[in-house]
């Protein structure tokens, strides 16, 4: 009650103005107090408006009333005073810069609790009391706090626009339904708010679903991740669990082979050293014989003599050697040739079906690219002689006076082709810059360089792959066969290579984004060259790039 009594006593004793007690305390003729200096302060000074009006009820004097102390409030407020009452709100009333701040406040103002949009003025809790209390302003529209307020004002007419013209879409007041937008279809603003509130609905509903939608993809995609992940994990583990198996039975083979190899070996031996040692002993017994008929030819006594020959010179055994020769030298070369052809097949066939069969990670990164970068050099001696090589042997210009060249058997004779002369093999990247019609091509060093059938071109026999760009289209060439690629769309066409898993790309390079044009996937059995082969107009150029 206390309490309540208090609030009561706040307002009937403050300025609604600077919501602090009156001082000198001045009542205008509709009845409402305000202090002396903050009325004053509202209405200027003398003179400089026509008419003057209440802050609260916005009732208009003319001419501007006389400002007079009301002495009997003067008194009963400094009375208040001495009971220690005091209306000074609290620091966090006060409006900071995020907030809406009191129009009615002088000095430090108050936060906005309310935006009147009658009044188009924003209020703090004390100034906005008289819109509860009045039975004029009670019918004002209140709304939260707004710093929007002045919008609501033509900027023309300086009217409040409560008129809506779907013509031209836009709120408009008043004066301008009876002007510029004269015959226009206009209705209420609140009538086109009723009806951009249902559309307003209806787009949440569909945003809403949207949400819903994307929520629902997002979760399949996490799914998918999880399943990807695992899929992979599980494919890993089998490949793994498949390739120790492998090399588990490679390593039975090996030990096995092994084996055979020594148990070859020990037979062999034991069988020569078994042969040696009977040798040895006829060696031996052959040589005792010798002795005794050396000893028997120097006997004097022929009697003696010719009994004891028939003995002495009859041999026993065979008198022909089987010779001691080893005949598995040759089984084991046999040996090594026939595990040499099994692991090479076995290698060979292993890395087509993984290259085959395994999925192809295409990179659209450039820098992944660039650590697989070559510096490619044209070699001036495969140049056909209307081509001008500069830039270090990396440029060629199309110049049909016919420059004059050597004469080398490595010299393209009849089309405008040119070589590297670097022999390309593993993994390679290079850019070509091109102007013109231009033919951007790998083939292999014998290809063939004179006569005019397909033998020769980039891109027409089995020698050479090639990617054709003309003015307005392009094309992929291996074989005698084009195949129709998307333009480039740049000037510069990256190549990349994969000798070992016979993988050929073209890219269609703009700034560190790479668009791939075109790849094939084959066997190359010779190291490859980068080629260019100028065709149009002289002064067509291909230049192979330095790139980092």
């Amino acid at each position: 009650m206390a309490q309540r009594r208090n609030r009561a006593d706040e307002l009937k004793f403050s300025c609604s103005i600077c919501l602090d007690l009156l001082k000198d305390p001045v009542t205008i003729p509709c009845g409402h107090n305000y202090c002396m200096n903050c009325i004053k302060a509202t209405w200027g000074e003398k003179g400089q408006e026509k008419t003057h009006s209440c802050p609260l009820c916005r009732r208009s004097f003319t001419p501007r009333p006389e400002l007079l102390k009301n002495t009997m409030l003067a008194e009963l407020v400094e009375e208040l005073k001495k009971t220690g009452f005091q209306a000074a709100p609290a620091d966090h009333c006060y409006a900071g810069a995020e907030d809406v701040a009191c129009d009615f406040c002088t000095g430090r103002k108050l936060k906005a609790v309310k935006s009147c949009l009658v009044c188009l003025a924003s209020y703090c809790e004390k100034h906005l009391q008289h819109h509860y209390e009045s039975a004029a302003l009670k019918k004002h529209k209140l709304v939260e706090p707004s710093k929007k307020l002045q919008e609501n004002i033509c900027s023309r007419h300086d009217e409040v626009m409560k008129i809506f013209c779907r013509t031209d879409q836009k709120c408009i007041c008043l004066v301008c339904s009876m002007d510029e937008h004269k015959g226009h279809d206009t209705v209420s603003a609140a009538t086109a708010r009723a009806e951009k509130q249902e559309q307003l609905t209806q787009c949440r509903q569909n945003i809403r679903q949207r949400i819903q939608d994307r929520e629902k993809d997002v979760k399949e995609l996490q799914q998918e991740v999880e399943t990807t992940d695992r899929s992979a994990d599980k494919a890993v583990e089998d490949s793994e669990k498949i390739f120790t198996e492998l090399i588990r039975l490679m390593e039975k083979r090996r030990s096995d082979v092994k084996q055979r190899i020594r148990s070859q070996q020990k037979l062999d031996v034991s069988l020569a050293k078994e042969r040696q040692e009977k040798l040895n002993q006829e060696i031996t017994e052959l040589k005792k014989k010798d002795a005794e008929l050396e000893k028997l030819s120097l006997t004097e006594d022929h009697t003696q003599f010719l009994h004891s020959y028939p003995s002495l010179s009859a041999l026993t055994g065979s008198t022909h050697s089987p010779g001691p020769k080893i005949n598995h030298l040759q089984s084991f070369k046999d040996v090594t040739a026939a595990v040499t052809a099994a692991v090479t097949v076995a290698r060979d066939k292993l890395q087509q079906i993984l290259t085959e069969k395994l999925p192809f990670v295409e990179s659209t990164s450039r820098t992944e690219f660039l650590q697989y970068s070559r510096q490619i050099t044209l070699d001036p001696n495969t140049a056909e002689t209307c081509l001008v090589l500069s830039e270090g042997n990396r440029k060629i210009t199309r110049n049909d006076k016919n420059t004059p060249h050597p004469q080398h058997p490595d010299r393209f004779t009849n089309t405008h082709q040119v070589l590297s002369e670097e022999r390309l093999t593993g993994r390679c990247y290079w850019e070509v810059e091109k102007s013109g019609w231009v033919n951007v091509a790998v083939a292999y060093k014998s290809i063939s360089r004179s006569g005019s059938s397909n033998a020769v071109l980039f891109g027409w026999n089995k020698k050479s792959w090639s990617l054709d760009c003309y003015s307005s289209s392009c094309y992929f060439s291996h074989d005698n066969q084009q195949t129709p690629v998307s333009s480039p769309g740049s000037s510069r066409i990256g190549v990349y290579l994969d000798h070992s898993a016979g993988i050929l790309s073209f890219y269609s390079v703009s700034s560190n984004t790479m668009r791939l044009l075109h790849r094939v996937q084959t066997t190359f059995t010779e190291p490859l060259h980068a080629g260019l082969w100028l065709y149009g107009p002289d002064g067509n150029t291909a230049e192979v790039c330095e790139v980092k």
